[in-house]
C-alpha cells in the first residue's frame, strides 16, 4: 500500500511539484528546469509534464479542469500562474542557463567525472550513458538530448568534458531549448481546450512525453539506415583523442 502510495505521489509526478509550490509554481517549474538541463542531481525531476502541465493550466480550459475532481487541488496554482506569454521566454532562458552550467561544470571537472564513485546523487552510468549518446550523435546530442530523461542533464556536461567547441554548444543549446521549453509548453497551452485531454490528463502527459522522443526515433532510425547502427566505443571525452574528435564533430 506504501509502495502504491509512493509511485502515485513522488517526486516524479509533476502533480506533487505542483500542489507543493502553490501560488509560486511557476517559478519552482523554472528552477526543477533550470537543475534538469544541466545539474547532476536534478535526472530525476519531470521537466517534460511539467512544461505540459504548466501549458495546460495557463489554457481557457483550465478553469474547467480544476473544477473537477482531479484539477481541485490544482486550483491555487491556477489561480496564480503567470500567462502563457511570461512563462514561454522564462522556461525558455532557464533551460538555456541550465545547459550552460552543465557545460561550464564539465569543461571545469574534466576527465575526472568519469571516474568519480555513485553515491546518492550521482551515477556513474547516466555519464556513460550521455557520453554513448554524444559519441554517437556528435553536437547535435545537445537538441536531441533535450527529449530524452536523464541525458538531458548530463549530455551538457559530458559535452564540456570534451571539449566541444562552445561555439557550436551555444547554437545546439539554444535550438534545443526552444523546441523543448517553448514547444512542449505552448503544445499544452493549446491542448489545454481540447476537452478529451482535460479529461484524461495524466495520459495526455505520457502521450506528449511519448511525442517529444520523436526526434529522438528519427535520428537513430537515420542512423541504422545509414548503417550506424551500433554505438562505437569511442575515447574518452577529455582525453586527447575525445578532445580531437569534439572538435572535428564540432566543425563538421
Amino acid at each position: 500500500m506504501l509502495f502504491a502510495h509512493l509511485l502515485a505521489s513522488g517526486p516524479w509526478k509533476p502533480e506533487f511539484w505542483l500542489e507543493k509550490a502553490g501560488a509560486s509554481a511557476a517559478w519552482v517549474i523554472a528552477a526543477i528546469i533550470f537543475a534538469e538541463s544541466g545539474l547532476f542531481f536534478g535526472f530525476f525531476l519531470p521537466g517534460d509534464s511539467l512544461l505540459f502541465l504548466a501549458g495546460f493550466l495557463t489554457s481557457a480550459g483550465a478553469e474547467e479542469f480544476v473544477q473537477t475532481t482531479a484539477g481541485a487541488p490544482l486550483a491555487t496554482v491556477v489561480d496564480h500562474m503567470p500567462s502563457i506569454w511570461v512563462l514561454l521566454p522564462l522556461f525558455f532562458v532557464m533551460a538555456v542557463l541550465g545547459d550552460q552550467v552543465g557545460y561550464w561544470f564539465g569543461k571545469g571537472v574534466g576527465p575526472a567525472l568519469f571516474t568519480r564513485e555513485d553515491s546518492r546523487l550521482f551515477k556513474q552510468s547516466h555519464v556513460t550513458k550521455a557520453h554513448a549518446f554524444l559519441e554517437k550523435y556528435g553536437p547535435k546530442t545537445i537538441f536531441l538530448a533535450r527529449f530524452v530523461p536523464i541525458v538531458r542533464t548530463f549530455a551538457p556536461i559530458v559535452a564540456g568534458v570534451g571539449q566541444m567547441r562552445y561555439r557550436t554548444f551555444l547554437k545546439w543549446n539554444i535550438l534545443g531549448a526552444f523546441a523543448w521549453a517553448v514547444g512542449v509548453t505552448l503544445l499544452g497551452h493549446v491542448l489545454g481546450n481540447v476537452e478529451v485531454v482535460r479529461e484524461h490528463i495524466e495520459i495526455a502527459i505520457l502521450g506528449i512525453v511519448a511525442i517529444s522522443l520523436t526526434p529522438v526515433f528519427i535520428e537513430v532510425y537515420r542512423s541504422r539506415k545509414h548503417g550506424r547502427g551500433d554505438t562505437p566505443d569511442g575515447p574518452v571525452p577529455g582525453g586527447p583523442e575525445g578532445a580531437d574528435e569534439a572538435e572535428a564533430t564540432a566543425g563538421a
